[in-house]
């Protein structure tokens, strides 16, 4: 699982944050393109964060990861030439929320930027990478200790997920793994202002004797940003701007089988989305998505669920999932006829009915879906949806097995009200 699509997805939750320049009253074009398509001022109450968003937070840390590994792990009658252990990693609160200015809970995922790598095992002159990663629940007590700094500790479940390698199909170099323990860390925080947070902490998880699994901890900084509920008068502004954005859309979808080219390069060329060893030839989805919450003029939150059916390209093995997800939109341009958007959805929670697609293991009946596109609103009343999009399917690596899912391009046709 790559780093850089969590990284962006941040970067345009920053960018899509409401602010002061909201206030100001949309050009005379723009407003006329999009009055007749806005709901009444009155009736739109998507301009202020919704109670779940409210003091809600993410946060992104980067530093050093210490975790024993060496020819412990490998099986009885295996010796590796060398074992490289990279230790820089990254921690995501990839959700959080604040109770109260001194307890929150959180979803925590951390891993490696680089994967530990054995060498030359019992003279194959090969190298074996061995993935490991973090999933973790925790809670957070904090106390001030100075006007702007708070001390932390935390703690809760946490997941560790370990994928070997094997010498072949029945004998493996470096078992899996995969426990639950209890995970335990401490830190500082420092207030920049109402929103912005700069964190510095550690985090431990134990090892696991049956699986040689080290333990793990982590040493990093980073930064918290959190959204506190908008001020009455920004509210206001942006409930009174005129720009259309829909409360509500259905749409149905049909994937193609063609354009697999597309996911390769944005998972590879340019690391905006993932990959994944599945091909989907054809499917079919129902989407629905109610909006929750928008700015002035450009950026929309829809949570969203959908139902799909589906076929892989090798074995034809059918298949049918179930997700929920959060949908980020944003409307680059606006015209009288059409406003035209792109959008950004990841980690939303899905069951998959089969576990084995094409011969390969996808790991878990859990997974994730995410998904990227481009789309349009038409007409008066913007009342027609059309789009085109890439999906994905995977557990992130939470499970010891993630044959991803690969969808190329998908066509969509909606209804919005």
């Amino acid at each position: 699982m790559s780093w850089a699509p969590a990284s962006i997805a941040a970067v345009l939750l920053f960018f899509s944050r409401p602010t002061g320049a909201a206030a100001q009253q949309p050009s005379s074009p723009e407003r006329a393109a999009s009055a007749d398509a806005a709901a009444p001022a009155d009736e739109d109450t998507r301009t202020q964060y919704p109670a779940f968003l409210a003091n809600s937070y993410f946060s992104v840390n980067v530093g050093y990861i210490d975790y024993a590994f060496s020819d412990r792990q490998l099986e009885p009658g295996f010796h590796a030439a060398s074992v490289g252990v990279p230790h820089v990693a990254a921690r995501v609160a990839v959700f959080g929320h604040e109770f109260s200015p001194y307890f929150s809970a959180q979803l925590t995922y951390m891993r490696p930027v680089r994967y530990v790598t054995y060498t030359n095992v019992n003279g194959d002159e090969s190298a074996h990478h061995v993935w490991t990663h973090f999933g973790g629940v925790t809670v957070k007590a904090r106390v001030p200790i100075a006007a702007r700094t708070s001390l932390y500790g935390e703690g809760g479940l946490g997941i560790t997920s370990r994928h070997g390698f094997p010498q072949d199909a029945t004998r493996p170099i470096v078992r899996d793994a995969h426990y639950a323990s209890f995970i335990v860390g401490a830190g500082l925080e420092h207030h920049v202002s109402a929103t912005w947070d700069l964190t510095a902490g550690a985090i431990y998880s134990p090892s696991d004797e049956r699986g040689a699994e080290p333990r793990a901890l982590m040493v990093s900084g980073g930064f918290r940003y959190t959204m506190r509920p908008l001020s009455t008068e920004l509210v206001e502004a942006n409930r009174r701007a005129g720009f259309s954005f829909p409360a509500n859309l259905l749409q149905i979808e049909y994937s193609t089988g063609y354009g697999y080219a597309i996911n390769t390069f944005l998972s590879r060329r340019v690391p905006v989305f993932w990959g994944g060893n599945v091909k989907v030839d054809r499917g079919l989805a129902v989407h629905y998505n109610r909006n929750v919450f928008h700015t002035r003029k450009t950026f929309a939150l829809d949570i969203g669920a959908s139902v799909s059916s589906l076929r892989s390209r090798n074995d034809r093995d059918g298949f049918f999932t179930v997700s929920a997800y959060p949908l980020l939109r944003f409307i680059m341009v606006r015209t009288k006829p059409a406003d035209f958007y792109v959008c950004y959805s990841l980690a939303g929670p899905t069951y998959i009915s089969r576990l084995t697609l094409d011969r390969l293991d996808t790991g878990s009946h859990f997974t994730f879906q995410d998904f990227i596109g481009a789309g349009v609103f038409l007409g008066t009343h913007r009342a027609i949806s059309a789009g085109v999009k890439i999906n994905h399917y995977s557990n992130g690596n939470i499970f010891t097995r993630n044959a991803g899912v690969k969808i190329p391009v998908t066509v969509g046709l909606g209804y919005t009200f």
